[in-house]
């Protein structure tokens, strides 16, 4: 039987993958592809190196099921054709993806597969439930979240398939590049060592981290979720971004552990749906990525100059004001930051420093290992007031007072915040050690004075705000 090009994306697991499924039961043998196609390209320093270390724990995952991975650089059109010629391949099948580039990409893929008669499908996947799926009694789309878990809590979510036991190989495979030639991580440079030692990486990982945040940190997460010191988050981020781990797989944890009365169990369930508003709203108003959701805020006067003190000092973790730069720092370090972090140095980014949204967002996109498109998005405008948010607009957080009220132990600030430290840990030494040598920075230096402080940031906003004109 002429093969099946099985064509990984954001998918890289072999466990709740409705398109290998569909594969193995078509029958013949299996072409397993990855393609560093422009979407890989184009990613940021962080993401593209976790994407490169996820398709090398791919790679060894599908050794052990009698197969490989074939690699190829290119357009991914193109890339495809070639390898239906080379193998006499019948069909393509791959995960559905949802921003407006990937989703282009696709048509134009199956419809040159259906003119070279060739059968392809994609398949769901990457979302418990499909954006087009879920809607208000009205027929519209969601753009609050709360009616939206509301409408979905309930809905039933098909158990996640089991990992096939052998995957049928080729008997003989196509040429394929080799991994290490490609060096996704080459723009990491000095900190590639130092995040690497964070991230945890590949299916069985994430299958460990699911079941032990289930077993243990769940029971408490409604309480320490929110305190950026403590180990209170189930860190799968990471995972989900790389479709390491599905969310029907951590929906299932989380469903059987409400029924045994656990009471963390439902916020994680809301937390998942939060990641499917997020989906939700780039299929539906895909601009999310790049535009202001509110048009009303397109006049508004933001700051966009990368080059600017302001903005410096808020990526390089020196603003002076304790809640942002430890943020900033373990961002740099780790790759993630803790959600509470990153709601307060995008308030204070946005709001405080005037500074477009567009800017925050692309720095997240080059730092963040759990980098997500619709997320980071979603979670920018937010911040921002531009975006989708039941509160109001001139809602500004104050970092003295957050920090004081989800660090009153001091344990995150002395984390990973090294001047005035006697003997600062690991971790506040380590971000001195990733940065660019360019920043000329040394835990010898004094902690610097507030760039803009707490109470002059909300004046400036709130001053802008009454002055604006919408």
């Amino acid at each position: 039987m002429n093969p099946t090009i099985l064509w990984f994306r954001r998918d890289l697991r072999l466990q709740d993958h409705a398109a290998l499924t569909a594969a193995v039961t078509r029958g013949g043998p299996i072409l397993a592809v990855f393609i560093c196609d422009e979407q890989v390209e184009n990613l940021g320093a962080a993401p593209k190196w976790r994407l490169g270390a996820s398709v090398a724990a791919l790679q060894a995952a599908l050794l052990t099921k009698g197969n490989r991975l074939i690699l190829r650089r290119g357009f991914a059109l193109p890339t495809l054709k070639a390898l239906v010629a080379e193998t006499g391949a019948k069909a393509v099948y791959w995960q559905r993806a949802y921003d407006p580039t990937s989703q282009s990409r696709d048509r134009a893929v199956k419809a040159a597969m259906l003119d070279m008669d060739v059968d392809a499908q994609s398949f769901k996947g990457h979302l418990l439930f499909e954006p087009w799926t879920v809607q208000t009694k009205a027929g519209g789309f969601f753009k609050v979240y709360t009616p939206m878990w509301n409408s979905v809590r309930s809905r039933d979510v098909p158990a996640p398939l089991p990992e096939p036991i052998f995957i049928p190989a080729p008997m003989d495979f196509p040429r394929t590049d080799n991994l290490a030639d490609w060096n996704l991580g080459h723009q990491m440079q000095r900190g590639l060592d130092i995040v690497a030692g964070y991230a945890r990486v590949g299916a069985a990982k994430a299958m460990a981290r699911l079941e032990e945040f289930t077993q243990g940190g769940l029971r408490d997460y409604q309480a320490n979720r929110d305190i950026p010191g403590e180990d209170g988050t189930s860190k799968l981020a990471e995972n989900l971004a790389l479709g390491e781990i599905t969310p029907s797989q951590c929906w299932h944890a989380g469903r059987a552990e409400l029924e045994r009365g656990n009471p963390g169990a439902e916020v994680f369930l809301k937390e998942l749906v939060w990641r499917e508003f997020a989906y939700h709203l780039l299929h539906h108003t895909p601009q999310i990525l790049n535009q202001n959701w509110k048009p009303a805020w397109d006049s508004f006067p933001w700051s966009e100059d990368s080059k600017s003190r302001n903005f410096t000092a808020w990526k390089t973790g020196k603003t002076g004001l304790e809640f942002i730069d430890a943020a900033m720092r373990e961002l740099y370090v780790t790759g993630t930051m803790h959600n509470r972090g990153r709601m307060i140095v995008a308030s204070y980014l946005t709001k405080h420093l005037m500074t477009h949204w567009r800017l925050g967002q692309a720095w997240f996109e080059n730092c963040l290992i759990d980098w997500d498109p619709a997320s980071n998005a979603m979670g920018w405008q937010w911040a921002a007031g531009s975006g989708p948010d039941a509160a109001p607009y001139f809602r500004v957080f104050n970092p003295e007072s957050q920090i004081e009220k989800f660090d009153a132990d001091r344990k995150y600030r002395t984390a990973w915040i090294a001047e005035g430290q006697r003997n600062p840990p690991k971790t506040a030494k380590q971000f001195f050690a990733a940065i660019p040598l360019s920043w000329a920075l040394s835990p010898k230096m004094p902690y610097p004075n507030p760039i803009v402080s707490a109470k002059e940031g909300r004046e400036i906003a709130l001053s802008f705000y009454k002055s604006r004109d919408f």
